[in-house]
């Protein structure tokens, strides 16, 4: 039964089907927003947080105190996906709390106790990719965010904080913020709190230490001493204050004046007990066999003509729509399919056509919207790369493996293309191949830095070149493993079963162990901001969640609240 078919009761973040399963959606609109108040004045935006206390995903808990859940995160991911597509001309965004003397007080503790590993570890996750989101918004796209604290900001509250351009802290004597997380909860600052602090903030590490362990928190000048927040501004002077800030950084941005922005509808999606589709992707998902094969469809039309036709399509241009689809699918199946352990990779099309809508968007990146669409299509395959699922690439005839849709098969743990044809496939098939394209060289970078070819090739400069200097020419499959683009070229002998073995000994390991090879091995090459945040939270807050110091009976996330302290074990390991 499709979505559709059930009545479709999305809240903010939660969808309801009639088979009574919690299925979580990740699609909302800001009419039916129901934590953030989002306004435009001009070249400012200002989203407030007003949390609704009885608007929690799940039953068991109130969201007072402007605490968060992850529907409170969709919403927010909504806004600044919104403000970058539909509002070109905001040049700042202003967060700040709507309630009186609270800006937020983190995500909800009765919430994360009461959840599971999986749930605790994908909320953090989607929670930190938001937080990146609006930093890319601020790196690329001129897109300026303002913190005005109008009250306590403490533990996740404070991580969002830490991820805007300037932290304004109201003075009123009483207002501070914090990291509380390891004093009060047994675990950490799960949404790159501890790494923005000395990284992106350059607070020092003895005075960081000191501040992560004071359940209060600091406020006042010593916050600013300290590079907490950048400036404490009285409470009469606050409304004001926080304009002229918000002016000063929208005077300082590049995006465009005048530009008309595009409309993101409603996806059209269908989703029933085993397939999840879209109009350019679709998911089979296998239960038994523990996988999902994605399939992504390359265009059927040559692209427009110019960036103007890009604009008159809107969130019809392919590579959008696709991208769309993508990050939908990614959210769907790390949220409700924790058991599909294995994602199989596919693509169909022509090739040749999906590097001609790369060109279109190269060769126009300074019209805004060309660009966006490139700087979404970057953070999706990110979000692909921090995944915990085991990806493999299947490259047949009839695939369509170049440019953009190549970097899903340099995204994935391993690929297999077939060498010539299926004797008993089509017998008008060809040969598949492979292309690179300009999207492959430098305007999708990884969260280490580098292009996922760069990472391939980490410490064999001539072989990077080598390949990169096949760019738009159709590969085979011997070209392409001589190149080191592809795993394993086998031929119509060994293909099927080659692909059987490798989807079913993927599923016989420890899914555990699994999520640790890959997140080493993905991110070779320099450490960025990006992967330590990653890193830490698929390996570090990973285990720091499962010890019973956390979660277990007596564990601070279990006794928070009640009254009582926790029992720790006090064996350092």
């Amino acid at each position: 039964m499709t979505a559709a078919a059930a009545g479709d009761t999305s809240t903010a973040g939660g969808t309801v089907t009639a088979s009574g399963t919690g299925l979580v959606s990740f699609q909302v609109e800001p009419d039916r927003y129901r934590h953030w108040q989002l306004t435009i004045d001009g070249p400012i935006a200002t989203l407030g947080m007003d949390v609704d206390e009885q608007g929690g995903l799940r039953d068991g808990y109130e969201l007072k105190l402007n605490f968060y859940d992850l529907g409170v995160d969709i919403e927010l991911y909504d806004a600044v996906q919104r403000l970058r597509f539909e509002h070109p001309g905001v040049r700042t965004v202003v967060l700040t709390g709507v309630k009186d003397k609270v800006f937020c007080a983190g995500a909800n503790i009765r919430m994360l106790a009461a959840s599971s590993h999986p749930w605790k570890v994908n909320f953090c996750k989607f929670t930190n990719e938001t937080r990146n989101g609006i930093e890319d918004a601020s790196a690329n796209s001129g897109q300026r965010y303002l913190a005005a604290l109008n009250g306590t900001a403490s533990g996740g509250g404070y991580e969002l904080a830490l991820a805007c351009d300037h932290i304004m802290l109201i003075g009123d004597r009483s207002s501070a913020v914090s990291l509380p997380e390891l004093p009060l909860l047994g675990v950490l600052p799960g949404t790159g709190g501890l790494t923005r602090l000395v990284d992106k903030r350059h607070v020092r590490r003895d005075l960081a230490d000191y501040f992560a362990t004071k359940t209060e928190g600091l406020g006042g000048e010593k916050a600013v001493q300290w590079k907490l927040v950048d400036e404490v501004v009285p409470r009469p002077r606050w409304d004001q204050t926080v304009a002229e800030r918000a002016a000063e950084l929208a005077a300082r941005s590049n995006r465009p004046a005048g530009a008309a922005g595009i409309t993101l509808t409603p996806l059209a999606k269908q989703r029933d007990e085993d397939r999840i589709s879209y109009p350019h992707v679709t998911a089979e998902l296998d239960r038994a066999a523990g996988t999902a094969t994605i399939t992504i469809t390359g265009p059927q039309q040559d692209p427009p003509a110019d960036a103007a036709a890009i604009s008159e399509l809107g969130y019809a241009f392919w590579t959008l729509a696709m991208t769309r689809a993508l990050d939908d699918l990614i959210l769907d199946l790390r949220t409700n399919e924790l058991e599909l352990g294995t994602w199989v990779i596919k693509t169909a099309g022509d090739p040749e056509r999906v590097l001609a809508y790369d060109a279109l968007l190269a060769d126009n990146t300074g019209d805004w919207l060309a660009a966006e669409i490139v700087l979404y299509l970057k953070r999706t395959l990110k979000r692909l790369d921090v995944t915990s699922r085991s990806l493999i690439a299947l490259i047949e005839p009839g695939s369509c493996f170049a440019g953009s849709l190549l970097e899903l098969a340099l995204a994935a743990d391993r690929s297999y293309m077939l060498a010539g044809v299926l004797d008993d496939g089509d017998p008008a098939a060809v040969p598949a191949v492979v292309m690179l394209g300009e999207l492959n060289l430098g305007p999708l970078p990884m969260g280490n830095g580098l292009t996922r070819l760069a990472t391939r090739f980490l410490g064999a400069d001539a072989r990077l070149a080598a390949a990169a200097g096949q760019a738009g020419k159709p590969l085979e499959a011997d070209a392409a493993e001589q190149l080191g683009l592809v795993t394993f070229a086998p031929d119509d002998i060994d293909w099927d079963e080659e692909v059987r073995i490798a989807v079913e000994e993927r599923a016989s390991f420890s899914p555990d162990a699994l999520s640790g090879l890959e997140a080493n091995l993905r991110f070779a090459g320099p450490e960025t901001m990006e992967t330590k945040i990653f890193g830490r939270l698929s390996a570090w807050q990973n285990w720091i969640f499962l010890r019973p110091n956390a979660s277990g009976p007596d564990g601070a996330l279990r006794k928070f609240g009640t009254g009582q302290r926790a029992i720790f074990d006090r064996k350092r390991v």
